[in-house]
């Protein structure tokens, strides 16, 4: 059994994920049941040395739920990608892992959370990384290109799931 949503139903799932996250672009605390910021990155077992690159401003803009690192490594040389990267922080320590051979893009639906990741980005100064605008529904890029697709706490927020695995 399929479920379709209206588009009214879309509407008013886009504009409440769309508050949501503007107000955690915006910093504004409280907003998640769960360790968040450099708390949330040890808790989840990111590792240390890759941390110890990332600014503190950076990491304390984390707020995953997950570490999609803990199933295996990235490669030097891979490219990845990020869908619904949010501050841009998982994609950070992937570009850190992937190193200046590899490349890494991150998509992001939210005005708000780009702006955030790529002032992240410009604060670790890292050049093997680019963030876009777009959605796990519809990615901004043809055909298979990436080594490696990660996405932490974003999949339960997408409307259309089936359209997004075929992406």
């Amino acid at each position: 059994m399929e479920f379709e949503f209206t588009p009214e139903q879309r509407t008013q799932i886009a504009e409440g994920l769309a508050a949501r996250y503007a107000a955690v672009a915006a910093g504004q605390p409280g907003l998640f049941r769960y360790p968040t910021g450099r708390a949330g990155l040890t808790g989840l077992g990111y590792p240390a040395e890759v941390l110890a690159v990332l600014p503190d401003a950076v990491q304390e803009s984390f707020c995953g739920v997950g570490n999609p690192f803990a199933l295996g490594p990235v490669n030097p040389g891979d490219s990845v990608l990020d869908i619904g990267c949010g501050a841009g922080v998982d994609a950070l320590v992937a570009a850190v892992a992937t190193g200046p051979s590899g490349r890494v893009a991150g998509v992001e639906a939210s005005p708000q959370m780009l702006a955030r990741a790529r002032a992240n980005l410009k604060a670790t100064g890292l050049i093997n990384v680019e963030f876009s605008s777009g959605s796990a529904e519809s990615l901004p890029f043809p055909g298979p290109r990436f080594h490696l697709a990660i996405s932490n706490g974003v999949f339960n927020l997408v409307v259309d799931k089936g359209r997004a695995l075929a992406e």
